[in-house]
């Protein structure tokens, strides 16, 4: 059984799909392109898909990430295209690696964020992110299926920076920043509540957000690396250990 893991992005009006609306699209794609996929046991098998961490609904992504296991070995650029060529546009299939190492999940440390304040003053939005960095704890509220939950906003963010976007002359803010993944996930309408509550930052339209990567923390940089490093690496210590015992194994190369 062959595995692939995809890199997949929500952009345009399709941010607003929620995560069961994508995976019926996904498992409609995946028959329009005539994947051979694996199934699970039991009564009812499902295609055996892995979602990972999927970004909330309303927000943009450019980096949602999954995993799909094969009955039947296949090219992983080939099967990416075909992939996206039966997806709608704004889901599109932008990567993909066999899978060589395990627990992906495990890569998915941290995401980097951008929010568009539109209405919001940019000195303002710098203002109350430094009155957030100040602070040792913010506390927030959410509902979630559990019920309402208070829990710190402040520990999760690693980086919190403002500035704007310059390109006409009404007051918008953009606010970047890289969050760890903990439990309770920390989102960016924890970290908007969050300068809410310290600064009284509040904007007067919905934020846009786009995550812009998700994958482990660098601890040392504050930086999102890439997830699919660790297969890529794999598989080219996989396919130079093959060269090597290709060459060892040829005819006439002894004692060259």
């Amino acid at each position: 059984m062959q595995r692939i893991r995809l890199r997949y992005t929500k952009r345009g009006r399709l941010r607003f799909t929620s995560h069961r609306d994508f995976q019926r699209a996904f498992e409609r794609a995946l028959r329009r392109a005539a994947v051979p996929m694996a199934y699970s046991a039991g009564f009812t098998p499902h295609p055996r898909v892995s979602y990972a961490n999927a970004a909330p609904t309303g927000t943009a992504s450019e980096a949602e990430y999954l995993e799909i296991a094969l009955s039947e070995r296949r090219d992983p650029a080939e099967l990416m295209a075909d992939l996206d060529t039966s997806l709608p546009d704004g889901l599109d299939i932008v990567e993909a690696v066999e899978a060589r190492t395990p627990d992906f999940a495990d890569q998915l440390a941290a995401s980097r964020w951008e929010l568009r304040l539109d209405g919001v003053d940019p000195a303002d939005a710098r203002a109350a992110v430094a009155s957030f960095l100040a602070a040792e704890t913010v506390e927030v509220r959410r509902e979630t299926k559990k019920g309402l939950r208070t829990f710190d906003a402040r520990t999760a963010v690693v980086s919190l920076e403002a500035g704007s976007d310059g390109l006409d002359g009404r007051p918008c803010a953009i606010l970047r920043l890289v969050v760890r993944h903990l439990t309770p996930a920390v989102r960016p309408d924890d970290v908007l509540s969050g300068l809410r509550a310290t600064a009284d930052l509040a904007p007067p339209v919905p934020a846009a957000v786009t995550r812009l990567a998700q994958g482990p923390l660098d601890e040392e940089t504050g930086t999102v690396t890439d997830p699919f490093a660790p297969d890529r690496d794999a598989a080219l210590a996989a396919s130079s250990t093959a060269a090597g015992q290709q060459a060892a194994a040829a005819p006439g190369t002894a004692g060259q």
